[in-house]
């Protein structure tokens, strides 16, 4: 039975909130307080309700910290409607729907096909595995840290040269979406700062071939950074950083085409646009 006086009051995080639903024994009216960026490649901040036992986005786990917050995330191309549900200690089920605002990408049609590339050696797909091995390797530890609370702040004020989820389109075909923000500063070595606390899981002493010297924060909760072409590195594996910090300086390295920070965020599996969190 659906109750549309639980609707949240006000706000814009109200708008992206679809209504509750219990399943099983008769439930009260039930508000996961969500409030963020409800839109394709955003995120929100909620509270699940007192004695849950597990809590899911359409099927994918979502965290619980001891006080009751949690983080979700929507995918650049996430549906319109998710469904957020929580299974409690008494057996009830939970759930209400998330509405995410659909996103207008910037897109690029070229009525011609691709320039035709040298197939990669097996020595470059050996290499390029073994660094893919490394990022997602990174990319699956999940610290008890709390950066993912924070309001993020800018690593470094410059140019935006690029945006999160540009495409282009080969007569028809799609090609990948830019996964970050670009942020061109025009020198290298300039120097930027972590936008929120958390633990370092990367910091590629050597190149990669595409990302170059790359540098991976975990945030918590299944939410990290990582800041492309960088030309060295203030901070190492292990370390802990504070929002502001400094911990390292943009550079080249890499696949660029000049000096420029990209970043990009994930939370998961999922892809989210960086300007989302500082605007």
């Amino acid at each position: 039975m659906i109750d549309r006086r639980m609707l949240l009051a006000g706000g814009g995080a109200a708008l992206g909130l679809g209504l509750w639903r219990a399943r099983g024994i008769a439930a009260e009216p039930l508000d996961f307080g969500l409030a963020g960026a409800l839109s394709q490649g955003g995120w929100a901040r909620g509270i699940a309700p007192q004695g849950v036992r597990a809590l899911s986005l359409s099927g994918n786990p979502v965290d619980v910290a001891r006080d009751g917050r949690f983080f979700i995330a929507f995918d650049r191309d996430s549906a319109a409607s998710l469904e957020l549900s929580a299974r409690l200690a008494d057996g009830r089920q939970l759930s209400r729907l998330v509405q995410v605002a659909p996103r207008a990408w910037q897109i690029e049609r070229i009525p011609i096909g691709p320039k035709p590339g040298t197939p990669p050696s097996e020595a470059y797909a050996r290499l390029r595995s073994g660094e893919l091995d490394q990022i997602n390797a990174a990319r699956s530890i999940d610290h008890p840290v709390e950066g993912w609370r924070q309001k993020f702040i800018w690593p470094v004020y410059g140019r935006i040269s690029g945006r999160f989820g540009s495409q282009r389109i080969y007569n028809g075909v799609p090609g990948s979406y830019h996964s970050g923000l670009d942020i061109a500063t025009g020198a290298s070595g300039t120097p930027f700062v972590a936008p929120a606390d958390g633990i370092v899981t990367l910091a590629a002493e050597s190149p990669f071939s595409l990302e170059g010297k790359l540098l991976m924060i975990d945030h918590g909760m299944g939410l990290n950074s990582a800041f492309l072409h960088c030309s060295a590195h203030a901070v190492t594996v292990g370390d802990t950083v504070r929002q502001g910090q400094f911990i390292a300086n943009i550079g080249k390295t890499g696949r660029a085409t000049g000096p420029h920070l990209h970043w990009s965020i994930k939370w998961r599996t999922f892809r989210l646009d960086p300007l989302l969190f500082v605007n």
